[in-house]
């Protein structure tokens, strides 16, 4: 088990997540996307030093070195549609890996309530492959569980690494229980969850936040 709180020591980051929970940033929907996607720049670059390498052997113009690379491309996934810029900021760095996709969302009922409906879901064989999950709001942990499950029909990887902009402490602590050997890296830990369901303080709907408010149906 283990969690990197990438805010806990201040860095660029705090202020990416200042603007993030800013109610009147959050109205320029390009610097909300930009801001998710640095987080997600940054937890790569973290992960990326977690990884196993291998020595490799390069021509330069001048003579010939031995260097180290990262053994094996890691598969990254997200939940759509709302991990799309943290996923893409990911992507941005390990630009070689392969993808996945899975759709998941809450159906909520009159009161607000909600269950959690998956749809859909395309990922390639991650046997043998560090995995990296991209899911901005890391609220009950319910979604993530159930995304889980079906990613991991297509083999067993090699590490488990979950990226969150803004998680609640019980869904990291409900993730932690599911999978022990996941590498949870968080942009900002909140403490509470609302009755139903919301990370607070947190941000809003990152999925409405970065494209614009949807219909329920």
């Amino acid at each position: 088990m283990s969690r990197v709180v990438l805010s806990e020591q201040f860095s660029l980051v705090n202020s990416w997540i200042n603007e993030l929970r800013n109610i009147e940033i959050q109205k320029d929907r390009m610097r909300f996307r930009r801001n998710m996607e640095r987080i997600g720049e940054i937890a790569a670059f973290e992960i990326s030093k977690d990884l196993e390498t291998k020595e490799i052997e390069i021509n330069t113009p001048l003579d010939t070195i031995k260097a180290r690379e990262i053994a094996v491309q890691p598969v990254i996934t997200t939940i759509l549609r709302a991990g799309v810029p943290l996923f893409e900021g990911i992507l941005n760095y390990f630009d070689k890996a392969d993808c996945g996709f899975v759709a998941a969302y809450r159906k909520h009922d009159a009161n607000d309530y909600f269950s959690i409906k998956q749809d859909y879901l395309t990922c390639p064989n991650i046997e043998g492959r560090p995995l990296i999950v991209a899911d901005p709001m890391l609220a009950t942990g319910a979604s993530l569980i159930e995304a889980l499950k079906d990613l991991l029909t297509n083999g067993t990887p090699t590490q488990l690494h979950i990226v969150a902009a803004i998680a609640s402490r019980q869904g990291v602590e409900t993730i932690e229980k599911a999978y022990p050997n996941a590498k949870i890296w968080i942009g900002a830990m909140d403490e509470n969850l609302t009755t139903k369901g919301y990370i607070t303080p947190g941000l809003g709907d990152a999925g409405d936040l970065s494209y614009g408010e949807k219909l329920q149906r």
